[in-house]
């Protein structure tokens, strides 16, 4: 980890050169993200002019968006066979923890996060845990895959004591810069130094919906304290 010296824009303090996203929402016309395939080009463009090395397509899947994996597959490969610049690019998906996901994960039909582990990038509601959180995550481990918790900063009902509780089980934590950015407030940024500098996130991802999205993150400033991985 390294400390920031004096306060820098995301853009400006080198956090983007080599790094890999774990998280986005880049595949165009799947869900709230990219909208066509234009604007997922200019994105990558933007990315690719900051020092992006690899990105990480992981798309919204769950009850409100039932995106079906073949479709998501044939998504990418279009998307991989008109994209030419460096950026190496992956397929996975964000999966909200609902009856949907329980039904994709007793199917096998998944799109894990093959890092160095075999991730499930998993996510719940800002503001309420799922009845049944701890079962559906211990059900994810007893598949073989690793549960990764997706912005667990932004967790309005989380305590500290949870974090720990969740890291005690084995369950991997993916920060969003743009939480460290201040993007949805002091209070999700205080809470993402904290998480930050405990040492209990896995994996950082931009979480970027759009080329609005991604320029904002680059323009904004983080903290002269902060920590990164």
């Amino acid at each position: 980890m390294w400390l920031l010296s004096k306060r820098l824009t995301v853009a400006d303090c080198g956090i983007l050169r080599g790094f890999t996203d774990y998280h986005s929402h880049i595949l165009p016309g799947v869900d709230d993200g990219s909208s066509d395939m234009d604007e997922s080009l200019s994105i990558l463009s933007q990315m690719e002019a900051s020092g992006v090395a690899s990105v990480w397509l992981t798309p919204h899947i769950m009850d409100d968006i039932p995106n079906e994996t073949d479709m998501l597959k044939e998504k990418f490969a279009t998307l991989s066979a008109i994209y030419t610049g460096t950026i190496h690019l992956h397929l996975a998906a964000e999966y909200m923890l609902d009856s949907l996901f329980d039904e994709r994960l007793v199917s096998n039909d998944i799109l894990p996060l093959t890092a160095d582990k075999n991730y499930l990038l998993v996510e719940t509601s800002t503001f309420f845990s799922p009845v049944d959180m701890s079962e559906k995550l211990s059900f994810i481990k007893s598949r073989g895959y690793v549960p990764l918790l997706a912005h667990p900063e932004r967790y309005e009902y989380m305590q500290m004591s949870q974090y720990f509780s969740l890291k005690s089980q084995n369950i991997s934590f993916q920060m969003n810069l743009s939480s460290l950015a201040g993007m949805y407030g002091d209070r999700v940024r205080i809470r993402a130094e904290k998480l930050l500098k405990l040492g209990l996130y896995d994996k950082i991802g931009s979480d970027t919906h759009s080329l609005g999205y991604f320029n904002r993150l680059k323009g904004s400033y983080l903290r002269h304290n902060n920590l990164f991985l």
